[in-house]
């Protein structure tokens, strides 16, 4: 399917009226069934529409990842997923949007609305990767060079999984939470480890960017824009490397500085 359309417009620039086309995205509702029973419909960009599956069933709890889906079906002319799993977490996919008030597990995880939030991230108390600043900024250019969709539309968000040197993948959805689960799924059906990568994104860092960042297993998150307040309480207590404002020649470090070395 296309990922986007164009559409006449009427622009005004210069001063001036004119007939134009415009380069907008396609919004796609996917819903998607868990052994025949209903779970949940996703408005999406619709490529990596499996991935997109794979990532979300894995981060909500619903499966524990690849080895618990046996068949994923794909109608793309209804929009319809049929997903054939040996396990599913029920207790997840109820109360998967449920909020989350008391403590989990014995947890002090106050700053988390959701139930499946606070029982599904762990704290990144090993660090695989560090980063020198030069490779941040080189990092992002690498990133904003693969954004041609966000450039023509200015209307979806991009991730990336990284190394230290190299953009692994990029994902674009018009969900910012779709653009990551993108790219947990692909890193889960292709055996990729996440634990010594990093993500970029393109918007600001919210508490539920972090979260998703946290569920990958990615121990640094960067981004052009800055985090939220709860986003960076949530990073510090994860231990999570959050760096935001990466323009020009600076950035901020907001939490987990020990990650990020000087030249």
């Amino acid at each position: 399917m296309e990922t986007t359309a164009g559409l006449g417009i009427r622009r005004f620039k210069e001063g001036h009226m004119f007939d134009d086309v415009a380069t907008v995205a396609v919004e796609y509702p996917m819903t998607i069934y868990v052994n025949d029973d209903e779970l949940v419909t996703i408005v999406c960009t619709p490529e990596y529409t499996e991935d997109l599956v794979v990532g979300f069933l894995t981060s909500e709890g619903i499966v524990r990842g690849m080895a618990d889906i046996d068949r994923i079906e794909m109608i793309e002319a209804t929009g319809h997923v049929k997903v054939t799993a040996n396990f599913v977490n029920k207790f997840n996919a109820k109360y998967r949007a449920k909020r989350y008030i008391t403590s989990c597990c014995g947890k002090s995880r106050e700053n988390f609305y959701f139930q499946s939030d606070a029982s599904l991230v762990e704290s990144r108390n090993e660090t695989d990767l560090q980063l020198q600043p030069a490779e941040i900024f080189d990092l992002m250019q690498r990133f904003e060079a693969d954004s041609d969709i966000f450039r023509q539309t200015g209307g979806v968000h991009n991730a990336a999984l990284c190394s230290r040197d190299e953009v692994i993948c990029v994902r674009m959805d018009i969900g910012r939470h779709n653009a990551l689960d993108k790219i947990y799924g692909h890193c889960l059906k292709n055996d990729i480890s996440m634990s010594d990568k990093a993500i970029i994104f393109s918007g600001r860092i919210s508490s539920e960017i972090l979260v998703k960042t946290a569920k990958i297993g990615c121990g640094i998150i960067l981004s052009r824009s800055a985090p939220t307040e709860l986003a960076i309480e949530m990073a510090r207590e994860l231990n999570i490397t959050a760096v935001g404002f990466i323009r020009g020649d600076g950035f901020s470090v907001y939490s987990g500085h020990e990650r990020i070395l000087e030249n």
